[in-house]
């Protein structure tokens, strides 16, 4: 495993001091500590880190809640700590966007499974973010070509793959993506 940045969050300092010897000694970096899950948030925030490693009871503001708003911003995979093994909380857990979870007393057996699993489930959750993405620029470009071809349809009375052939060969002659040619026809004909 890769060096990785990390966030602890226990109110508990022993706890906080076993996880950081611990990921330490395996050659990571602590690079913020919280006693509660609004600091959790805030360092989250501050350091962007690989992982935040965080205990689900804690005063001011849960575990729980904490991760569901780093899950929600994407800031860092979530793994969550708990003394409970509760299916109620480990429902919570799941809804709230916790990548990994683990009952305490955390074992470093336990805890290293348990982080590459949390990073691996947040790499797979990005790449299928990205695709999406990907997939509907790619359909907003077809629908304004679609359009477009439309309009040069009906201006010279061309049918669909002579009109896709002008605003490819524009395309080509201006060097601009097809996207903008297409974007430019629809402009000019709304005018």
């Amino acid at each position: 495993m890769r060096p990785l940045r990390i966030v602890i969050a226990d109110n508990e300092s022993i706890i906080r001091m076993d996880l950081k010897e611990m990921l330490e000694e395996a050659g990571h970096t602590v690079v913020g500590e919280a006693v509660n899950g609004q600091k959790a948030v805030e360092l989250a925030k501050k350091y962007r880190p690989d992982l935040v490693i965080m205990d689900v009871k804690m005063p001011n503001m849960d575990g729980i809640t904490a991760a569901k708003l780093i899950s929600a911003e994407k800031l860092a995979p979530v793994l969550l700590l708990t003394a409970f093994s509760q299916k109620e909380i480990v429902e919570k857990a799941k809804e709230s966007g916790v990548l990994a979870y683990l009952v305490k007393p955390v074992k470093e057996a336990n805890l290293f499974p348990a982080i590459e699993i949390a990073l691996s489930r947040f790499g797979e959750m990005q790449e299928l973010e990205k695709e999406l993405e990907d997939l509907k620029h790619s359909l907003e470009t077809r629908k304004i070509l679609d359009r477009a071809k439309g309009i040069l349809m009906d201006a010279h009375h061309l049918n669909e793959s002579e009109a896709f052939r002008r605003i490819q060969q524009y395309s080509m002659a201006k060097r601009i993506s097809i996207r903008e040619v297409a974007e430019a026809i629809i402009h000019a004909a709304t005018k």
